[in-house]
């Protein structure tokens, strides 16, 4: 894992928070929630990406 994923992962949260504010001061708080939502899924999906690359690497460390 490198550290760019860590930048990945912070540069969607800010970039869903500033969407957050904006839609919410706006008066849309229904697409402030999903855009907290989809941001929340996107980087859920991207951490379970390297979940798997780590057990593959487990797996194969182990000859299982």
């Amino acid at each position: 894992m490198d550290i760019d994923f860590v930048f990945k992962i912070a540069a969607i949260g800010i970039i869903v928070a500033v969407l957050n504010q904006l839609l919410t001061r706006s008066g849309r708080e229904d697409q402030a929630m999903l855009t907290t939502l989809a941001g929340l899924v996107v980087v859920l999906f991207m951490v379970v990406q390297v979940i798997a690359q780590l057990f593959d690497t487990i797996k194969d460390l182990f000859g299982l």
